[in-house]
């Protein structure tokens, strides 16, 4: 037997989650290293199936593992990885050691605080890595009622930590903080669980349907694929629709596609910094990534009749969010919007159903999750010594603290997709994925990245640059754990930006055999070519090419 690499690398964060949380209040400092070497640790196994992961190898799952659970009800619990799903594993699991770098002090109580919360510290630690263990283990389940577990269980650790956990330097009252959070935190946890319970309807839904047609009913997304491809397993038209909404429900509020996406500006403007990268970059990337393996390869005929649909949301996503973010006079507000916008670009991309959007979805998916968390972890390192979130409050730190500001810098460039940096590539992949089946809707979504443009720009313009302001002549610039955090974020925004051939070669694979699974062919060039002259019957086409 194997070993179970997949079950591991869910493991490890989750038995770091306990031991973290069970250790003597007093020990903190010994509670954020336990943290981040269990972190490290999940990281080390991501590389190991990244590298034991075989692109080129047949079939749509690696290292799989499959075992009986809850075998009166077809529970099994089965795992494996395609190459998008190594891709956005080893994007968490990359991710999660710089959060909690980034949180190091976020937690520690204030001497106010210190005899009336009971090990914040050790808490807050714990939650960040339950949370990367249902994080990835959502990427690894093939079972659709495993995957649903943990899809909805991984809410229960960010309602914590977006509630519990607040930004303390935002300037305002404690007592109005808190009450923020609190609503920011029901919000976000009554719009997912909505999300959710709709959800579990169509799983059991679909369940009924297999029980009735295979005679046993089945959760395993490879038996069902198999079923329907053999002609064994065919669903009424009505009934695929209501199933696929279900699931496409649920997966566009964790997107957050719009009109769905209200809840996350709050939990990402009342979070910290790092929680408010775990948000976006790591815990969103569960919808997008399931939309790809679950509602296209479940429902393909329903994910092509939704397809013009999700597109116009998609596209008013991009140019939603873009306005939106341009109009902000809060940074990290700016950069939930930012992220609603970029979101749509990624579903923009699995929905125009070509190769070279669903790569650029994927790679986007990525890219994304680092450019964000550059972005963001160096606004809560400025926000952090201000004491403020407001884009006013801010003027001329470039001349104090030059490093900090050319990071931050970076960061946005990376945000608005200049040439040269990640994103670019993903965008560009998706604008001419969407433009090469659906014209019209690619060149309306190019306007999202002149808004881009424009609110990175001038958030730049008005924090950066100009006379310095009185309250941020002392400001330090970033320190050694700080720059521990921000320059290899840095370093990869740089080197997929001009080598981006690793992830592409890892995706392609996987998007290929989701586009066969859903019928799906990349458009041709409606381009007349001539016969070759001198052949038999190739006189009438010489002539028309005269």
């Amino acid at each position: 037997m194997s070993f179970p690499l997949l079950t591991a690398a869910a493991a490890v964060p989750a038995i770091g989650a306990v031991a973290t949380a069970v250790v003597p209040a007093a020990k903190r400092t010994a509670a954020k290293w336990l943290a981040l070497l269990f972190s490290l640790a999940t990281l080390a196994l991501a590389l190991v199936i990244a590298v034991r992961f075989d692109p080129g190898a047949k079939g749509p799952f690696q290292l799989t593992e499959s075992h009986a659970w809850i075998a009166d009800f077809g529970v099994r619990y089965e795992l494996g990885v395609d190459g998008i799903a190594v891709a956005l594993i080893a994007l968490t699991a990359l991710l999660i050691p710089f959060v909690i770098l980034a949180s190091w002090h976020d937690a520690d109580p204030l001497e106010k605080e210190a005899t009336k919360r009971w090990r914040p510290t050790q808490g807050f630690f714990a939650l960040i890595l339950a949370v990367e263990a249902m994080v990835v283990i959502s990427f690894e389940a093939t079972d659709v009622f495993v995957f649903y577990i943990f899809f909805e269980a991984m809410l229960i650790p960010m309602y914590f930590l977006i509630g519990g956990f607040g930004d303390r330097a935002d300037g305002r009252d404690a007592t109005e903080s808190a009450s923020r959070r609190s609503s920011a935190a029901v919000k976000f946890l009554l719009y997912n669980l909505a999300g959710g319970l709709i959800m579990l309807a169509a799983v059991i839904g679909l369940y009924a349907v297999t029980a009735d047609q295979l005679g046993t009913g089945t959760f395993s997304l490879q038996q069902i694929v198999q079923a329907r491809a053999a002609g064994d397993l065919t669903m009424g038209a009505g009934t695929e629709r209501l199933l696929f909404l279900g699931f496409f429900f649920a997966f566009a509020v964790k997107a957050p596609l719009w009109p769905l996406h209200t809840w996350l500006p709050g939990a990402m403007g009342e979070s910290t910094a790092p929680v408010a990268v775990l948000i976006t970059a790591v815990v969103d990337k569960v919808g997008t990534f399931a939309m790809l393996r679950f509602c296209l390869q479940l429902f393909p005929e329903a994910s092509k009749w939704a397809t013009p649909v999700v597109l116009v949301l998609a596209l008013v996503s991009i140019l939603y969010g873009a306005l939106l973010a341009v109009a902000q006079k809060d940074i990290k507000r700016l950069v939930a919007y930012a992220s609603i916008s970029h979101f749509g670009f990624i579903i923009l991309g699995i929905f125009a159903m070509t190769s070279q959007g669903q790569g650029g979805a994927t790679l986007y998916m990525v890219n994304h999750g680092i450019s964000t968390a550059a972005l963001m972890l160096v606004a809560g390192f400025l926000i952090t010594r201000r004491g403020s979130r407001l884009i006013a409050d801010y003027g001329g730190v470039q001349k104090v603290a030059p490093v900090l500001a050319g990071t931050f810098l970076i960061g946005g460039l990376a945000t608005l997709s200049l040439p040269g940096l990640a994103p670019f590539v993903s965008e560009f992949l998706v604008l001419v994925g969407t433009f090469s089946r659906y014209p019209v809707i690619g060149i309306i979504a190019t306007v999202g990245i002149v808004l881009a443009a424009l609110y990175v720009l001038v958030l730049y313009q008005r924090t950066m640059t100009g006379p310095v302001k009185a309250e941020v002549r002392s400001m330090p610039d970033l320190k050694a754990r700080e720059l521990v955090v921000v320059a290899p974020l840095i370093a990869l925004l740089l080197f997929l930006g001009v080598y981006p051939k690793p992830l592409t070669n890892l995706v392609n694979p996987a998007v290929d055999h989701t586009l066969s699974v859903v019928d799906q062919q990349d458009p041709k060039p409606d381009v007349r070519v001539n016969a070759v002259p001198n052949e038999p019957g190739t006189d009438r086409d010489a002539e028309a090419a005269k």
